[in-house]
């Protein structure tokens, strides 16, 4: 995920990024899968979608915080 890509999460909706992690998580499950069963050997990948993962996440409590923030004002 690059720099631009991670500004688009900044722009995106909590119901969004919902969505985003679904897809990214079952992603990491068939790359585990794959790896398990040999069909993969490049295994950066399972380590740039948990990063994905972890950058959504981090994008979501950012949201909310800010909701949080926004409510008690």
């Amino acid at each position: 995920m690059k720099k631009a890509d991670t500004k688009k999460l900044d722009k995106k909706t909590i119901v969004d990024l919902m969505k985003d992690l679904d897809v990214t998580r079952d992603e990491l499950r068939a790359l585990r899968f794959d790896l398990a069963s040999g069909k993969v050997k490049n295994i950066t990948k399972v380590q740039e979608t948990k990063k994905n993962i972890a950058r959504i996440l981090t994008a979501i409590n950012m949201k909310s915080k800010e909701k949080e923030n926004d409510g008690n004002k």
